[in-house]
């Protein structure tokens, strides 16, 4: 009888494994699901008690360092689901580089984007709440003076389309 007492005996010979590269396999995955539930488990102590230790007023710091916890575990769960079940953990190092850096330019590209937008309109947010504000009344008066973009300019008239080109 297995050590894990499951229903798969026939495993082992279906995948050309040995009993005990079997028991190997199955074993990781016991531990990833057990590491994957203690991560979770640890997500929704924080997520719940939240608001009990003060974590959530919106002008703390502790809120940004909320939103950091989380985003690391979610990071680092995603991280162990493509290294155990999508089995880049098997590869070699090159493999694993050529997948993973492109990805990895890309989280700090958009990380950047964002730091860059948030101080971008912090700096310039006067400036841009007059431009919004003008182009907003523009477009008011525009619509009670009858005008509309895409009406035709003064002065170019479409051709009837009952008459005949000679």
């Amino acid at each position: 009888m297995s050590e894990f007492h499951d229903d798969y005996p026939q495993y082992e010979f279906m995948a050309h494994h040995s009993e005990e590269e079997g028991k190997i396999k199955r074993r990781k995955l016991w531990n990833v699901f057990w590491i994957m539930l203690a991560v979770t488990i640890i997500e929704l102590i924080i997520g719940s008690n939240a608001m009990k230790w003060g974590l959530l007023n919106p002008d703390r710091t502790s809120s940004v360092v909320l939103k950091v916890i989380f985003i690391g575990l979610t990071i680092g769960k995603a991280f162990f689901i493509v290294m155990s079940f999508m089995h880049l953990g098997d590869e070699k190092k090159i493999m694993k580089y050529s997948i993973l850096v492109p990805y990895t330019i890309f989280i700090l590209y958009l990380i950047y984007i964002i730091v860059a937008e948030a101080n971008y309109s912090k700096v310039n947010k006067h400036k841009m709440d007059s431009l919004i504000v003008n182009q907003k009344i523009k477009l008011n008066e525009d619509a009670i003076s009858g005008k509309h973009e895409h009406a035709e300019p003064e002065g170019e008239t479409a051709a009837p389309a009952s008459e005949e080109k000679h």
